[in-house]
Formats: structure tokens, C-alpha cells, sequence
């Protein structure tokens, strides 16, 4: 008698974007590599974008879906959206994104391990509403074609009671009970957590916070400006911090 087939092992599907030209190609191919470094197993590695010149082979390539928003709508992040197409080109399994300018610091299996439908960072400046950071979030791929179909649908009340993506995806998410938070130390602001509170961020370098995995860099400071104490005219001055260079690389 034969042994029973092995029940296949879902598909971890690292999803990243890239579109226009503010990011280069080294942004994808550093945090391909990154992932690579951190985390245990096979994973496959999409890359949605509108230009692939550059992006390392590792990395597979597909247009972003159309989203079609009005000309001259201030962006705000509402083409991240289109991760939720009920088929996005073909792919299944459990998606993890992440944003282009993030630096991986330490394992991030457990971000495919901790059990819940819609994981995503509690926002830090304002804890006290239900918005995520949208920086890094999971989902079941195909999970939640209705958020995208409403934002198609409702898109000027949805523009008028929301400023950004994040915002309605978080609401959307709450309203079907499903909106879960990554724990509270594995993804670290690099302006709130990493550099030191006045007048100690004039005399001490940033530095990772304990239990970080992900830092994430919001705002005007990518990490190359970080790497060189660029503060790019954030009020959060810092010292460079060399230490970033080991690693954003590939």
C-alpha cells in the first residue's frame, strides 16, 4: 500500500512595487537579497512594476494592474491596492509585502508563521486609531478582491473620507474583523525608534532597537540618506549610521 501524498506546502510569495522613477533597480535587488538573508526556506520573489531595467534575474517581473485613477489624483499610495486583484497574475499562496525602502535586520520567517488572515503595523504616531503602515503586510492572495472592487467602485467618497491607502485598507480590514498587528517590536520606525531623543541624537548614532526585524524608513530619509546622516530637512536630525550598510546590500 502506497504512503498518502504529502499535502503541498503553500507558497510564500515576497511581493514588492516599483513604479516611476524615484526608486532605481538597486531597491529591489537589495531587498531580494535581504529576504534571501532572512528568511528560512523557499520563497518566490514578484516584483510589480512598470520598469524591470536592471532588476536582478531572482526577481520575476509583472505589470502592475490598472488602476485607472482619475488624471492629476494625488497618489498617496492607492496603486498598492491593485496587490488585492482577485487574480494577480495567476499566483497563490500567502504574500507578504514589502516596501521597496525597507532594511531587513534580522530573520522574517516568523512573518509567515504567526497565524491570522490580514497582519499589517499598527501606525506609531497615533496608536490610538486602528490605521496599519502599510510598509509591511500579509495576506492570502485573492483574499480580498473586494477592497480593490469597492475602491473602484466608491473611489471619489472613498478620496473624500480617507487620505491615503492605508487608511481604507485598515478600515475595510477592521469592518470584516480580520485586521491583525505584526507585535509591536519587529518593525521599527527608523525616525521614532532607531535615532536617539534630544539632544542625544546630536551626540550618539542610531541604532537597531532590541527586537527589530524590519526597520522602516517613513518619510523624507530612504537609507542611503540615513547611511550618511542626510536628514533631507526632517526635524529628526541624526548622526550617519554606518552600520546600514551591512545591511542594504546585495
Amino acid at each position: 500500500m502506497s504512503a498518502p501524498a504529502a499535502t503541498p506546502t503553500p507558497e510564500r510569495v515576497i511581493l514588492c512595487m516599483k513604479w516611476g522613477t524615484k526608486y532605481g533597480p538597486e531597491y529591489v535587488n537589495r531587498l531580494y537579497a535581504m529576504v534571501a538573508r532572512h528568511l528560512r526556506g523557499p520563497f518566490r520573489f514578484v516584483c510589480l512594476t512598470d520598469r524591470s531595467e536592471g532588476i536582478r534575474p531572482e526577481v520575476q517581473c509583472l505589470p502592475i494592474p490598472a488602476l485607472a485613477l482619475p488624471p492629476g489624483t494625488p497618489e498617496r499610495g492607492w496603486t498598492k491596492l491593485t496587490t488585492f486583484e482577485a487574480d494577480l497574475h495567476g499566483l497563490r499562496g500567502t504574500a507578504l509585502f514589502l516596501d521597496l525602502d525597507v532594511v531587513i535586520v534580522d530573520d522574517i520567517t516568523p512573518f509567515f508563521e504567526v497565524p491570522g488572515e490580514f497582519l499589517i503595523i499598527h501606525d506609531w504616531k497615533r496608536p490610538w486609531r486602528i490605521t496599519g503602515n502599510s510598509s509591511v503586510y500579509r495576506f492570502r492572495l485573492g483574499a480580498h478582491a473586494d477592497v480593490l472592487a469597492k475602491f473602484r467602485r466608491e473611489f471619489d467618497s472613498i478620496r473624500a473620507k480617507f487620505r491615503n491607502e492605508q487608511a481604507y485598507l485598515s478600515d475595510e480590514i477592521q469592518q470584516k474583523g480580520q485586521l491583525q498587528y505584526w507585535d509591536e517590536r519587529w518593525c521599527a520606525s527608523y525616525k521614532y525608534h532607531c535615532i536617539p531623543r534630544w539632544p542625544l541624537n546630536y551626540l550618539r548614532a542610531p541604532s537597531i532597537p532590541t527586537g527589530a526585524r524590519i526597520l522602516i524608513f517613513h518619510g523624507v530619509v530612504n537609507p542611503p540618506d540615513a547611511l550618511a546622516g542626510r536628514s533631507n530637512g526632517n526635524w529628526r536630525k541624526a548622526k550617519a549610521a554606518p552600520w546600514i550598510a551591512g545591511h542594504w546590500r546585495e
